[in-house]
C-alpha cells in the first residue's frame, strides 16, 4: 500500500509540473509566451509593477538575466495591477521598461495575481505550492522539470546570494 501511495504522489507531482510547463501567458509584445518553449530550462517568474518602491529591481532582474541566460535561465516579468501600482496599459509598461531599464527579457501582458481572476500560473502556485504574492516583485523559481524550487518576497534582491545560488543549482541540475 505504501509503495502504491508513493507512486501515486510521484504521478500527481509530475502532473502538477506538466501543468506548469504547459501554461501560456499573453505576451506584452502580442502573441503568446509558452512555458513549454523553455522546457529543460529554469524560469524565474517575477510579478512586477512600474510604480512600486521595488521597481528598481528591474535593473537587477535584467542583470540576473544577462548573467545566466547563456546558461539557460529565463527571467519572465509578469506586470500586474493587483496591488494598484501598474501603469494603465501594456504599451505604457513596455515603453517604460525599455526606456528606463533597457529590458529585453520576456514579459507578459498585465495580469491579475490573486483571487478568482488570477492567471492560471498564480492559481497553480497558490493551490499546489501554497504561494501567493503578497506584493510586487515576488519571485518564483521553476526548475527545468517544472518543479517549484523556491519563492522569495519583494525584499529579496534578484542578485542576492539566495537567488543566484538557487539559479546556479537549477542550471547545474538542468545540465545534468
Amino acid at each position: 500500500m505504501r509503495a502504491f501511495l508513493a507512486g501515486l504522489l510521484v504521478c500527481l507531482a509530475q502532473m502538477v509540473h506538466a501543468d506548469i510547463r504547459d501554461m501560456q501567458f499573453p505576451s506584452i509584445e502580442g502573441g503568446v509566451l509558452e512555458m513549454s518553449a523553455w522546457d529543460g530550462q529554469p524560469v524565474l517568474v517575477v510579478n512586477t509593477a512600474s510604480q512600486c518602491a521595488f521597481t528598481d529591481q528591474y535593473e537587477a532582474l535584467q542583470t540576473l538575466y544577462d548573467t545566466y541566460r547563456a546558461d539557460g535561465l529565463v527571467v519572465l516579468a509578469v506586470p500586474s495591477d493587483t496591488f494598484r501600482q501598474e501603469l494603465d496599459s501594456a504599451e505604457e509598461v513596455r515603453e517604460f521598461c525599455e526606456i528606463a531599464f533597457g529590458l529585453d527579457m520576456p514579459m507578459t501582458d498585465i495580469l491579475p495575481l490573486k483571487g478568482d481572476e488570477a492567471h492560471a500560473f498564480y492559481k497553480a502556485m497558490r493551490d499546489e505550492a501554497g504561494f501567493v504574492p503578497r506584493w510586487n516583485f515576488n519571485k518564483v523559481l521553476i526548475g527545468a522539470d517544472g518543479a517549484v524550487l523556491g519563492t522569495w518576497g519583494s525584499r529579496t534582491a534578484p542578485m542576492s546570494r539566495d537567488i543566484t545560488g538557487a539559479v546556479e543549482a537549477a542550471l547545474a541540475d538542468a545540465g545534468s
